[in-house]
């Protein structure tokens, strides 16, 4: 790419900033937690404002019987094409559904607010930013005139928080896309070309109820869980050895992050259920992993024999790991990071799971790239005040500008 054409492009995505970053807070300010994941609402808002923007907008609504399968009420998950000539097709996806804010913002979750710089809402920086810059970095490209080879395509899904199983996969598993490469929303200066796969499992302790001052006339169900939990934490010392070779993963995880049971103070607790969280670097086969606990499960609750213990999968999402493919791409964003930021933009790995890995099990090549503050830690992602600094959005939707005209060219 010459400078005339790196010039041109910057010109094209700072004359319309002010619009982009309207866009982005009218996203902000219609909320779209998942759960409860009712987000029809905020696919028909950011479909307006694209429109607006001259794009022709696809709406796609899932059934809602398979909706309610996945835990959620409503998911329409949109689609922009724009075609320069023949040549490939890349998929730039972002997602809209965002996790319920919490407590402790000293800003409305809601409002948008910019505050020295820095928009504060839910989603402003995972992934509705990213939302803004793709859509305004195809359209500095619609309007530059370059002689580009292929075609675009936004696609803006609502199921990321609950899997992507009914976003990108269902988009992809219907044929409504076929890609040959795909960017995925990111969150940090670094362009992301691996990250972990997660496994969660239910597990279910059934035991037998009886009055507190009587508890050898019932099964107790927590006294049988004990191990089981004992046995898991204990594992968590053990992954600790390991440690992938990409760097920003570390090592695998496991926490029990959700637990329930018990009738009353003065019951042997009948019943305890609770969900692991089980984090697998790159080089684990996820089959592996989940026979293994499977098995520690199993063995841990030999303790107890008396008590009923099931297990049931709730999530698998396989590992994304870096192909050539994929390499070259991230090599061609660092590049065109480093020169707008002004500043080294390296490749990482990161130790969550993401849908691009949805993109990598149909053979496309894929690598993480979006808006975002220098770290995950800086955006306040997932947390109260989660934040983005405006100017960095203007320079993610230069790099991710300057990137497709280069694929294109």
């Amino acid at each position: 790419m010459s400078i005339a054409q790196s010039a041109r492009l910057h010109d094209l995505v700072h004359q319309r900033f002010d619009e982009e970053v309207a866009f982005l807070a009218a996203l902000v300010k219609v909320p779209s937690d998942n759960p409860a994941g009712d987000c029809a609402a905020h696919a028909e808002q950011a479909a307006t404002w694209l429109e607006r923007l001259g794009f022709t907008v696809e709406r796609h609504p899932v059934p809602a019987d398979l909706v309610k399968r996945h835990g959620m009420i409503s998911v329409t998950n949109l689609v922009v094409r724009h075609r320069f000539g023949d040549g490939p097709v890349i998929a730039l996806n972002a997602h809209g559904d965002v996790v319920p804010p919490g407590d402790g913002w000293t800003q409305d979750p809601y409002g948008a607010a910019v505050v020295d710089g820095w928009m504060v809402g839910r989603g402003v920086a995972v992934s509705k930013s990213d939302f803004a810059t793709y859509a305004f970095a195809l359209d500095a490209l619609k309007r530059s005139g370059l002689p580009l080879k292929g075609t675009v395509e936004l696609h803006l899904t609502y199921d990321e928080e609950a899997g992507g199983e009914i976003g990108p996969a269902w988009l992809l598993s219907q044929g409504i896309s076929r890609p040959d490469m795909a960017i995925a929303a990111g969150f940090s200066y670094a362009v992301v070309e691996a990250h972990n796969g997660c496994l969660h499992l239910e597990v279910v302790v059934e035991g037998k109820s009886a009055h507190a001052a009587l508890p050898a006339t019932g099964i107790d169900a927590l006294e049988a869980a004990t191990p089981i939990l004992a046995a898991i934490y204990a594992n968590r010392e053990t992954l600790r050895a390991a440690t992938s070779s990409v760097p920003g993963i570390g090592s695998p995880q496991v926490t029990v992050g959700l637990i329930s049971g018990g009738i009353n103070t003065n019951v042997v607790p009948d019943r305890i259920a609770f969900r692991l969280d089980r984090r697998m670097i790159p080089e684990e086969n996820p089959a592996e992993v989940e026979q293994a606990l499977r098995d520690l499960i199993a063995g841990a609750a030999a303790a107890h024999p008396a008590a009923r213990v099931t297990v049931r999968r709730i999530l698998l999402a396989e590992p994304l790991k870096a192909t050539p493919e994929a390499k070259r791409m991230s090599e061609l964003v660092c590049r065109h990071a480093s020169d707008v930021f002004g500043e080294p933009v390296r490749s990482t790995g990161v130790p969550l799971y993401t849908d691009a890995r949805l993109y990598a099990a149909k053979g496309i090549p894929v690598v993480l790239y979006g808006a975002g503050p220098k770290s995950i830690e800086e955006a306040n992602a997932h947390r109260a005040d989660e934040r983005l600094r405006l100017s960095d959005l203007e320079k993610a939707t230069e790099v991710i500008a300057r990137t497709l005209a280069e694929l294109l060219g």
